[in-house]
């Protein structure tokens, strides 16, 4: 392994291990963890690339305490939880990106989740158009969906209100607008049009929270 190969997985991970800090600090405690890890692994594969004495004793140090952080992070979560007392907001401005469905979703996906059940009264344009439309294109999402091996099944109510997102492992996140919080690209060609990373969003807020107990629709 060459020695700029080396720094650059060091660069990864000083970046990875910043933003876990950051996500530390201001309580967003599930997404941190995930950075933690990640940050951590890239630590050790450079620890295991490095042939000076001196510099493995010193990333050994920093592996070790974020790894303790990492680990007084899970014992704080789990009590949240066990308490029922588990609540962070995330707070999206306007214009703002990088807060595409997989990084929203991905700290509170794991092995445990079967199930998902999405409560929101709107779906972005298609509502506003004809019934047999909105009908045809969740058939088409259905049948794409089965091909991956996920049932989807749908429900209708004329009085729903709420915008809820509850996940079978516990986790509950209320999106204030829904689903619908990206703006429109500006063309085909523009960033963000395929990357939602890169795609702009409108202001909201993102709260989560954890239940040991969830309910089905």
């Amino acid at each position: 392994m060459t020695q700029n190969h080396v720094t650059g997985m060091e660069a990864s991970a000083v970046s990875v291990l910043k933003r876990a800090v950051e996500l530390d600090q201001s309580s967003r405690f599930q997404e941190s963890l995930v950075c933690y890890q990640e940050g951590i692994q890239l630590l050790m594969d450079v620890l295991k690339a490095v042939k000076d004495d001196s510099k493995k004793v010193h990333y050994r140090a920093k592996i070790k305490g974020y790894m303790d952080r990492a680990e007084q992070i899970k014992v704080h979560v789990n009590q949240l939880k066990e308490d029922g007392k588990y609540h962070e907001q995330i707070r999206i401005a306007e214009d703002a990106t990088g807060y595409s469905y997989e990084v929203l979703f991905k700290p509170y996906i794991s092995s445990t989740l079967t199930e998902v059940w999405v409560e929101d009264p709107y779906i972005r344009h298609i509502h506003q158009g004809d019934s047999g439309q909105q009908t045809g294109a969740l058939a088409e999402v259905k049948q794409s969906l089965q091909a991956q091996g996920v049932s989807l099944e749908l429900q209708y109510s004329s009085t729903i209100h709420d915008r809820e997102i509850r996940f079978d492992n516990g986790w509950i996140i209320k999106i204030g607008r829904g689903l619908d919080y990206f703006k429109k690209p500006k063309g085909r060609f523009s960033i963000g049009y395929c990357d939602y990373d890169l795609r702009q969003c409108q202001e909201t807020s993102v709260d989560i929270f954890h239940t040991k107990h969830t309910k089905t629709l």
